[in-house]
């Protein structure tokens, strides 16, 4: 999973680590104010204050052991920036959703999880300029894989494509 990755690795920053971490916790946030019904605020007020998140569970495919893994420090800034742009502008957020899914996989069909991984990301090529596109991308599809080990992390990748395409954001047609 991209937010546990160990800072050791030379090419991978600690405020790439926080970015990362900020990016799970933005989608575990959305989660809950979707699944649960609360207030951003609250969700967010849980976060921040370390009440939330913070903690991965990581199964070994060999055993199937499950361990607790402690995440890096997440990006509150990212966090924030993201979860008040679903806040604000979640009909836009999904209307791009929508538009970019194919006719065999309605948003209907989405999972929560799946659908709160592409709200987060499309979020961030909304508001996030100063992040490439590319990076948004890459991080979330690395998010979905660590949720699904089907086909969802290439339906992640392939609809968070048109939209940073639609958006101007990378370069072809939209």
């Amino acid at each position: 999973m991209a937010a546990a990755r160990s800072a050791s690795t030379p090419h991978v920053t600690a405020a790439m680590m926080a970015r990362s971490a900020g990016r799970l916790a933005a989608v575990q946030a959305l989660y809950q104010i979707d699944v649960l019904a609360l207030s951003p605020d609250v969700v967010l007020k849980d976060f921040i204050s370390g009440r939330q998140g913070g903690v991965a569970i990581v199964e070994d495919p060999d055993t199937a052991q499950e361990d607790f893994v402690q995440l890096h420090e997440a990006d509150t800034e990212l966090l924030v920036d993201i979860v008040r742009c679903v806040e604000k502008r979640g009909g836009e957020v999904d209307a791009m959703m929508t538009g970019a899914l194919s006719a065999d996989w309605p948003a209907e069909r989405l999972e929560l999880v799946l659908r709160s991984i592409l709200r987060a990301a499309i979020a961030e090529l909304l508001v996030r300029s100063d992040i490439p596109p590319r990076v948004t991308i890459s991080e979330f599809v690395d998010v979905a894989h660590a949720f699904y080990p089907g086909p969802e992390p290439k339906l992640a990748n392939a609809v968070l494509d048109k939209v940073a395409r639609a958006l101007g954001r990378i370069a072809g047609s939209a």
